[in-house]
């Protein structure tokens, strides 16, 4: 390609991802107030968009990777012996599908969480800490073998750490 052309080209790139980059903020801010406008006052949001974190979102290979990694993750929870109780009789499309929205809402992906709130959805089971921590093993497993970066699971994880006191019931 001569300068001129790779200028051109580099011009038309920068152009294109500013006007997504626009529609996607003005999108994630519409859903942003369609969701508080749903949410019961008091209710913690249970997938508070991060839009700085979008980057980490295209680390775990957006989503299409996030879903993957959810196939992943509910095959590891069936596996494992103290999570198979919670997961085995559950919609296991629905909790996968829920979970990636939620992930990606949370990671600036663009989602839109369509689940329940933590408390409401976690009340009818008897989660202790030990089951909270049970889960977060899995889904590092799962992570890994997926390979996501280590940092970026890292992001994953600290937000996703608060949410414990919506999930543990007992």
């Amino acid at each position: 390609m001569t300068p001129f052309k790779i200028s051109r080209a580099l011009v038309l790139a920068v152009s294109l991802s500013a006007c997504i980059a626009a529609s996607a903020a003005l999108a994630q801010s519409s859903m942003e107030s369609a969701s508080v406008a749903a949410r019961p006052a008091g209710v913690p949001d249970p997938a508070q968009a991060h839009p700085e974190l979008s980057g980490v979102f295209e680390q775990f290979g957006g989503m299409p990777g996030m879903t993957a990694l959810m196939d992943e993750f509910m095959a590891i929870l069936l596996e494992d012996p103290r999570m198979r109780p919670f997961f085995e009789k559950v919609e296991h499309d629905r909790v996968k599908r829920q979970l990636a929205e939620q992930f990606c809402a949370l990671l600036g992906g663009g989602c839109v969480y369509s689940g329940r709130d933590m408390q409401e959805t976690h009340a009818a089971f008897a989660i202790d800490k030990a089951d909270f921590n049970a889960l977060v093993e899995d889904l590092q497993i799962a992570m890994a073998r997926r390979d996501i970066p280590f940092r970026a699971q890292n992001k994953l994880l600290a937000l996703l750490a608060p949410m414990h006191r919506e999930v543990i019931t007992r």
